[in-house]
């Protein structure tokens, strides 16, 4: 009889308790995954327009340092610019003056 008692004193979480959090748990994240993942390619779209507005400037100042117009973003890697790239990995292209990612 000393036994019983003793189990019903326990304390602790019972597996149903547990298996309900972790149901609560998983409908949570199942609502704030897709929330997560479009803000995530709204920053790759902000980063890849900053890195756009960055390169423009750069044409801009190449071109009036040099007096001439640029064909291609070629000139201005490695001294004028890092990467020719977006963040995301778009190449970037010089199309009738105006910078664009491909």
């Amino acid at each position: 009889m000393k036994y019983l008692s003793s189990l019903k004193t326990q304390n602790g979480f019972t597996l149903i308790e547990m298996m309900i959090v972790l149901m609560i748990i998983s409908i949570l994240l199942l609502i704030a995954l897709p929330n997560m993942t479009k803000s995530n390619q709204v920053v790759k779209q902000k980063s890849c327009d900053a890195t756009i507005r960055l390169v423009q400037s750069q044409v801009a100042a190449y071109e009036a340092e040099n007096d001439t117009v640029l064909t291609s973003l070629e000139p201005l890697k490695g001294t004028y610019v890092d990467s020719l790239e977006c963040p995301d990995g778009k190449p970037l292209l010089l199309e009738d003056g105006i910078v664009k990612a491909e």
